[in-house]
């Protein structure tokens, strides 16, 4: 059994569209808690494989992808252009294109 706010953090991310991203502290704000973007880390991190988690559509505020190794950032901008999302070499997504708001 989880807590509210990570039962409300799996959900948000579940929900994310293809083609669309959301960052931590946008999913911990959708959660109700809008100081928890760390909680939304630990909970993606640990989590994502057990909920089958669209992990890679969650960046971080600067519209970066997360610090991770190399494979994992290659793999992270291979999926996300797989649904079109346009990220740079560095990682960044332009988000006023790409933000999801939740609804």
């Amino acid at each position: 059994m989880y807590t509210q706010f990570t039962e409300s953090v799996i959900e948000i991310i579940k929900n994310i569209p293809k083609g669309k991203i959301q960052t931590y502290g946008g999913i911990s704000k959708l959660a109700g808690s809008p100081f928890g973007a760390r909680q939304v880390v630990r909970i993606l991190s640990s989590m994502s494989d057990k909920h089958n988690l669209p992990w890679h559509r969650v960046i971080n505020s600067k519209s970066l992808l997360p610090n991770m190794n190399k494979e994992m950032f290659n793999k992270q901008i291979e999926l996300l252009r797989k649904e079109k999302i346009k990220v740079s070499d560095d990682g960044k997504i332009d988000l006023k294109k790409y933000l999801w708001n939740g609804n």
